[in-house]
This record gives structure tokens, C-alpha cells and sequence, in this order.
């Protein structure tokens, strides 16, 4: 039964890479949108903004209803929403009807694929293999920029946007109703010994969000992601005015992409062996470099160059703070701790797309973005270094 985990695993990495990049994905439609409909990139980004607060919020939700009554209603549920959205956003013909079905619907659904299945992960894997297992299943957001991106801007320039997201809708519900069926609970065997021996007396939900624990850790997400949101969905429009032709800006973000999925096994090998706090902080650490380094480069080779280091670190660190979460907090509850931490960063998540539009449309320039979330991703090793994980050995020492 054990090796039906990594059937887990792979359900886990399709939806995440479905399910966020169909989300992500607007970055691609942000230019044919605004020309087509004379919407302004602020307003277009809002949805995205929209996305990730209701996804914030939604994630919490659906983790704390996965503890209870299990991954697979919750995921299949996901899957039936994720199309629904995209289908009916590509039909909206004004501004605030497409900002509401996007980014409702779209982040409801997403909300339901990332901390519910990061959760039952962790359940069939024991520590030593514990951040592998994670990182796999959070590489298919790292797929999604070369998969579901590439094949929105192909759709996009064969026929238009509108057609685009509903193929990408369809596309879903092919994809991750089928997926969401085989997603199962761990059987009860590997929830026991050292997992049950934690889990049993642990934390109440309440002093678990109370914990220094949880508040430095859902700090050092929300900063993390506040930074990087921003240079990551507006890359494709920064890339094209700094004179890259559009297809080639899109496979900057592709490369990013790809070089964070490297980055997940990566750091998460790295992780097993050296522990995750220090991986964490190193990761931080080099996306805050990355960013700024953004801001010297004008040629595909360079921004190539930059995509590979800064997809590798900001991808790699992402499943690191559900192990962390995991071993400071235990099976039990983890459905419910992820989702207020991915709840949290969402919201940090949010303010990236709608600054840099703002930023953008007042100076016709993404400078200060990126000057500002490279600011805003040292803050986060800051406080990253403060974190103190309370390990599963150290739960079990007796008093």
C-alpha cells in the first residue's frame, strides 16, 4: 500500500501544475487583453490580485475540510471550479465581470489543489524523505510555466485570448476530475509510531496559529512571496520593453519555470541532508539578489542567465515551509496549519501584480518593483534566521 504514495505525489504535481499555472497564466494574456478590450494592465492585474486573496482564504478552508473529511471531495471539487472559472471569464465583456469570475472562481479552485495535497503528501512519507516527497508534488508549479503558459501563448497567437482560456478551461476538467479520483488519505499504518506519537497530544489548532512558530513562519511566506509576485507575473511585459520579442519573453518566464522545478528536488535533497531552515535562508537570500540583478540586463542571454538562478531559489524554497509546518506541527492538524500559511502568503502574493501595475502605469518603468521586492525578499531572511522549529525528536523527549 506504502507505494501508492507516489501515485499521490504525481496527482498532487498535475493539479499544482494545472491548477496554478491555468491561474498564472494571465501574464500571458495581460498584453492581447489590454489591446483587445482597452482595459488598463492595473485593472487586468487585479484579477490576479483577486486570485490570490481568494485563494489565500480558500486554501485555509479547504485544508482544515481536507483534516476532516479527506483530500479527494475537496481537489474534486477544485478540479470542477478551476474550469467552470476559466470558461465562463474568457465569455465576460467588461472589466469588473471578468476581475470577479477569474479571480473568484479561479482562486476557489486553486485554493483547493496546493495545501490539501502538500498535506496528504507528508502523510505517506516518513521525515528522511519527507521534503522530496513535498518538493515533487509542489514541481508541478514549476512545469506549469513551460507547459500551460506556452500553450496559452500558442492558442492566444493562433486564434485570440478568448479562446485561449476556454481551451485551457476544458483542459482542466479533462486533466484533474480523473486526478482528483485517485487521491486517497494515507492508511492508517503510516500514520502511526513516531506520527501518531506526535499527533496524539499535540497542539490544539489555536495555540498552534498562536505559536512563535507560525506567526515567524507565515511571516517569512508572506514576505517571500510579496517579493517575488511581482517580478514573476510582470516578467513577460518587462522583458518586451526592454526590447525581447514577446514569444522569446515568454520563455524567460518558461525557463524560470523550469529551472524552479530543478530547484524544488534540488533544495529539497539538500533540505534531507542539511536540514530546512538553512536551505530556506539560503534560498531567500539568492532570490533577493536575483531580483535586483533584473534591473542590469537588457539582452535574452542575460535575462536567461539571471531566470536560471532566481527560478532555482524561489522555487526551491516554496516547499520547504510545509516541511518546516510539518515538523513543528505534526500530521493532525497540517491541512489546516499549510492552508493559514498559504493563506498568508497569498496575501503577500496579491500585492506584487497589483504594484506593479500601479508602479508601471504611473512611471511607464517596472524599476521600482523590482527595486522594492528585492528589498522585501531580504526582509524575509531577516526573519527567517529567528525561526526555531520544534522537531519531531524534540517532541518526544519526555518532560
Amino acid at each position: 500500500m506504502s507505494s501508492y504514495r507516489w501515485v499521490i505525489v504525481a496527482c498532487g504535481a498535475l493539479m499544482t501544475c494545472v491548477g496554478i499555472g491555468a491561474m498564472f497564466s494571465l501574464a500571458v494574456y495581460l498584453q492581447p487583453m489590454s489591446a483587445d478590450t482597452g482595459w488598463s494592465r492595473t485593472g487586468i492585474s487585479s484579477a490576479m490580485t483577486i486570485d490570490f486573496l481568494v485563494m489565500g482564504a480558500a486554501g485555509f478552508g479547504w485544508g482544515a475540510l481536507s483534516d476532516r473529511i479527506g483530500p479527494r471531495a475537496v481537489t474534486l471539487t477544485g478540479a470542477c471550479l478551476l474550469g467552470l472559472g476559466l470558461v465562463l471569464a474568457s465569455g465576460t465583456t467588461s472589466l469588473i465581470s471578468f476581475q470577479l469570475t477569474y479571480g473568484v472562481l479561479v482562486g476557489l479552485a486553486a485554493g483547493a489543489f496546493f495545501a490539501p495535497m502538500i498535506a496528504a503528501a507528508t502523510g505517506w512519507f516518513e521525515l528522511k524523505r519527507r521534503s522530496l516527497a513535498v518538493s515533487l508534488v509542489s514541481a508541478g508549479m514549476g512545469v506549469a510555466p513551460m507547459t500551460i503558459s506556452p500553450f496559452a501563448r500558442y492558442l492566444i497567437s493562433t486564434y485570440d485570448w478568448r479562446t485561449a482560456m476556454m481551451t485551457i478551461g476544458i483542459a482542466a476538467w479533462i486533466l484533474l476530475v480523473p486526478a482528483a479520483l485517485l487521491v486517497r488519505r494515507a492508511p492508517a499504518e503510516l500514520t502511526s509510531g513516531l506520527a501518531r506519537a506526535i499527533d496524539e497530544p499535540g497542539l490544539s489548532i489555536g495555540e498552534a496559529l498562536r505559536s512563535p512558530q507560525f506567526i515567524v513562519l507565515a511571516l517569512t511566506f508572506f514576505l517571500c512571496c510579496g517579493a517575488h509576485s511581482g517580478p514573476i507575473f510582470h516578467m513577460v511585459s518587462y522583458a518586451i520593453g526592454c526590447g525581447i520579442a514577446p514569444l522569446a519573453a515568454v520563455s524567460i518566464y518558461s525557463v524560470e519555470g523550469l529551472s524552479g522545478l530543478g530547484g524544488r528536488l534540488l533544495l529539497g535533497l539538500l533540505a534531507d541532508r542539511f536540514g530546512a531552515k538553512p536551505v530556506l535562508i539560503s534560498g531567500l537570500l539568492v532570490q533577493s539578489v536575483c531580483i535586483a540583478a533584473y534591473l542590469f540586463v537588457n539582452r535574452l542571454e542575460a535575462f536567461y542567465a539571471i531566470a536560471v538562478v532566481f527560478g532555482t531559489a524561489y522555487g526551491g524554497v516554496m516547499p520547504l515551509y510545509a516541511v518546516l509546518a510539518r515538523e513543528s506541527f505534526g500530521q493532525r492538524i497540517m491541512g489546516t496549519v499549510f492552508g493559514a500559511l498559504t493563506m498568508v502568503s497569498a496575501i503577500g502574493m496579491a500585492f506584487g501584480p497589483w504594484a506593479g501595475g500601479r508602479i508601471f502605469d504611473a512611471n511607464n518603468s517596472y524599476a521600482w518593483l523590482y527595486l522594492g521586492a528585492s528589498g522585501i525578499a531580504l526582509a524575509a531572511v531577516l526573519v527567517a534566521l529567528v525561526f526555531s522549529p520544534r522537531r519531531e525528536e524534540q517532541l518526544l523527549q519526555p518532560a
